[in-house]
């Protein structure tokens, strides 16, 4: 893949993001009276739409929205992006836009929570990874387009919004109010948890790498050569730009491949490869994941995983797969496409599976509490296959990041999933002595 061709995260939907100049004809590959006959059907319809719907709409409404509901019908992940959108992703991809602080997709009609993001309004409030919001100030989301429904989830700084939501394990819906706010999203944190290096990244933007690179290097000068093993923190992260993804997973990483990626020609295949050079100088890694880790935080997890570079920790990643092209159309937005899906380096696809962990551990506080059956890839409604064979969707007994009515403060010290990360780094620490001595 190019260099302009990189993932992004659009309204939760994980992307991949490649500039094109232009949309290629439709008839590209040989005219065919059957397309022709097809077109004019779509105008036959548009005329009579225009002409004798109840109420007057605009061409430009008319076209938009059929271009949507073209792009809408092949996976969930493809979508058409008017000026307004295209502008807000751009700004999503730089760090920083309005909003709740969900990332979101479409599920059943509903609009569902991938995950919140840490310290903003929808974290503070409680939401959590597979929450379905039915209704956004009263009026149901049904009919709605993932686009409109983000459209309505933002407004001014510090206006209240009231959404319904549906949550797996809750006795009846409920109702969240919020205040919208700035979204300032610092991608990666960090933290000496007395000898481990822990680093949390929370997206994959422009910022990513670097500033995990200079967190990391602070972290480890602050331990003073002391420093056991590292952790990086994927949980809730629904991932970003692909190229973050790629240098996140190079900076561990001294060769190899990293991802590959494979569209639907045979001479598609693209692949990153790691440079020479460890940030970490070989120091044990875990890697943590759940069900709100998604399309490039399953990339690195994938790399470091098959590499045997880190023990990934955890529950079930999401499960995306694939690629989206982000294709401008001159002074007209532009169309999120799925073009591909990207492979581990071990050959396997992960669309509609997810990152198994090598050691599973649900959260909990002292004891599993509660249930989330949190709502994966594989439970969305159109999308794309596995091409390497299904697995079966996310076992609805299993317990899941979940204490009853308070989301989990991850990093903190009631997050049982870090601390038994710890410990096990701990013990590789103790053994490796043991082994020299």
């Amino acid at each position: 893949m190019s260099k302009r061709a990189f993932g992004l995260v659009a309204a939760g939907c994980v992307a991949g993001f490649a500039l094109a100049g232009a949309i290629s004809s439709p008839f590209a590959q040989g005219s065919s009276s059957d397309t022709f006959r097809h077109l004019k059907l779509f105008g036959d319809v548009f005329e009579r739409v225009r002409a004798e719907y109840v109420e007057e709409v605009s061409d430009q409404q008319l076209i938009e929205t059929a271009i949507n509901g073209m792009l809408t019908s092949l996976d969930p992940h493809s979508s058409y992006l008017d000026t307004s959108k295209y502008r807000d992703m751009q700004v999503q991809t730089r760090g920083e836009f309005g909003g709740l602080g969900i990332e979101v997709t479409m599920e059943g009609g509903l609009v569902k929570v991938v995950s919140p993001i840490d310290d903003t309004p929808a974290f503070k409030a409680g939401m959590e990874a597979g929450d379905l919001i039915s209704h956004i100030d009263g009026e149901p989301v049904m009919g709605l387009t993932l686009g409109e429904a983000v459209e309505r989830m933002r407004g001014p700084v510090d206006s209240e919004i009231e959404l319904r939501v549906i949550r797996s394990g809750a006795d009846e819906p409920f109702d969240v109010t919020l205040n919208r706010a700035i979204i300032k999203i610092s991608p990666v944190r960090g933290k000496l948890d007395r000898d481990v290096a822990y680093v949390r990244l929370t997206t994959f933007n422009e910022q990513t790498n670097n500033i995990m690179r200079e967190t990391l290097e602070n972290l480890l000068e602050e331990g003073d050569g002391k420093v056991r093993g590292v952790v990086l923190d994927l949980r809730n992260n629904p991932g970003g730009l692909l190229d973050q993804a790629v240098a996140v997973s190079d900076a561990y990483l001294d060769s190899g491949e990293i991802v590959s990626t494979r569209g639907r020609r045979p001479d598609s295949i693209q692949r990153f490869n790691a440079r020479s050079g460890d940030i970490a100088s070989g120091l044990p890694m875990v890697v943590l994941i759940n069900g709100g880790s998604a399309s490039a935080s399953e990339i690195v997890a994938g790399a470091l995983q098959d590499h045997a570079r880190a023990i990934v920790m955890g529950t079930q990643s999401f499960g995306k797969g694939s690629v989206q092209t982000i294709m401008p159309v001159p002074n007209q937005g532009a169309i999120r496409l799925t073009t591909a899906r990207y492979y581990t380096p071990a050959g396997t696809s992960i669309q509609a599976k997810g990152i198994t962990p090598d050691i599973e551990v649900p959260q909990a506080n002292v004891e599993l509490l509660g249930q989330t059956g949190g709502r994966r890839e594989a439970d969305l409604r159109g999308r794309l296959q596995n091409d390497q064979g299904e697995e079966p969707a996310a076992d609805p007994d299993v317990v899941e990041e979940n204490i009853v009515g308070e989301p989990v403060e991850i990093g903190e010290a009631e997050d049982y999933q870090l601390a038994r990360a710890i410990d096990l780094l701990h013990g590789l620490a103790l053994f490796e002595a043991r082994q020299r001595n």
